[in-house]
């Protein structure tokens, strides 16, 4: 094989008889090249949407959350909270509350989910950085504030500004009498909005989770999760075994991947979609390569003639066209990896190719990632020794003695 790769590398670079052997081949290294780049850029910028909004749900999601197995809610104490909060790899523990209400403001209502949490809920996502809006504060001296997502604050109209309005909340509550009042009626004063990603901004309501308690008229302790942050550079998986030794059975642990597994699948199904619509692509411009290989097999043919006469058969003969193909396009591979690099720095840097105003980010996000070249560089060789087939089994018949005319 050594030979074979030997005499394929001097052909790759050798002068042809006629120049359209090399503009042929010039184009399907260039197709390779561009098919190459293609497929490193979608799987980046798949990726740097997928880090993108990986980091938003950060804002809202925990690292670890821990609920109820049955149920919507349970009761925990003090000493199982500093039990969690002395294990090693906790950083921050809070207790959450939720339940969908009904929100009327100055005339506007509509519907959406209530979320207690305690002074904690901050630490764990950071969610405070979010506030667009007025500030992060969800009680005043004896008065119950609220932070709105900012889809709900787009919905009802409120205006964090002002000091007057108040937020009414209507939660229901369970039927003790035929005359009995269906709801529970609190209110709150808006202090801000937070901006994270559509699905939180358009039905979530931060308060403290002793106003919701009170709300639902639950006992000091419920919880609808217990919200875990870990401490930075520990493995969550441990986390989640420690954590659920302390608490025992009855409870679900999610880390911030299993709470949006639909999402990230989704994500991931998208981005190797359009992986194999591009390899579609790349197959299509692999018919260059049959055909600059299938021109260089017949400008070849008298030196395939001597060396079948010197003695080589045609396994040998047929390795030296598929070496060919290989080299024709592990050059094309290596161009377009330097070209999608480039274009990677590029976007990073300058922002090359933007979005349209109104989103989060202002160029598109991109995230290269070393494991992504190793599907690509399998495919492109893969289609490369795929288009050398038929050339190579074209030179494998030619006689060692040809006619001269």
């Amino acid at each position: 094989m050594n030979l074979s790769l030997l005499i394929a590398r001097r052909y790759l670079f050798a002068r042809r008889s006629t120049n359209a052997i090399n503009v042929i081949a010039g184009i399907s290294v260039f197709g390779i090249s561009v098919g190459t780049a293609a497929l490193i850029l979608i799987l980046s910028v798949f990726n740097g949407f997928e880090d993108l909004l990986s980091g938003l749900f950060g804002y809202f999601n925990p690292e670890v959350k821990v609920s109820p197995a049955r149920g919507k809610t349970f009761v925990v104490d003090s000493l199982t909270i500093d039990k969690l909060r002395r294990l090693p790899g906790v950083f921050v523990v809070s207790e959450t509350l939720e339940e969908i209400a009904f929100f009327e403001y100055e005339g506007s209502q509509d519907f959406g989910v209530l979320k207690g949490v305690d002074e904690y809920f901050a630490r764990v996502n950071g969610i405070d950085s979010t506030v667009r809006e007025g500030r992060y504060q969800l009680q005043e001296e004896d008065r119950n504030c609220a932070v709105l997502g900012a889809g709900m604050r787009n919905k009802l109209g409120v205006n964090v500004e002002n000091p007057i309005a108040t937020l009414r909340i209507y939660m229901p509550k369970e039927q003790t009498g035929v005359l009995d009042q269906p709801f529970a009626i609190r209110y709150a004063y808006p202090k801000g909005t937070f901006a994270i990603q559509q699905d939180f901004d358009n039905q979530y309501v931060l308060t403290n989770v002793a106003f919701m308690r009170e709300l639902l008229e639950v006992p000091p302790g419920t919880v609808s999760a217990l919200e875990v942050r870990c401490t930075p550079g520990t493995q969550t998986a441990a986390v989640k075994q420690a954590i659920a030794g302390v608490l025992g059975e009855g409870f679900v642990l999610r880390d911030r991947y299993e709470q949006n597994e639909a999402f990230f699948k989704v994500m991931r199904l998208e981005k190797w979609m359009g992986f194999a619509i591009t390899t579609l692509m790349l197959i299509l411009m692999a018919f260059n390569m049959v055909g600059a290989l299938w021109m260089i097999v017949l400008d070849k043919q008298k030196d395939i003639s001597i060396l079948k006469s010197m003695g080589a058969d045609d396994r040998t003969i047929r390795h030296i066209f598929l070496a060919e193909g290989l080299l024709l396009t592990a050059l094309g591979m290596g161009i377009g990896m330097a070209l999608a690099v480039g274009l990677y720095v590029a976007q990073k840097t300058w922002g090359i190719v933007s979005i349209p105003q109104g989103f989060l980010v202002d160029s598109y996000p991109i995230s290269m990632r070393l494991q992504d070249f190793l599907p690509v560089t399998a495919t492109v060789l893969a289609i490369g020794l795929l288009a050398a087939l038929m050339p190579a089994a074209r030179a494998v018949r030619v006689p060692a003695f040809l006619r001269e005319e």
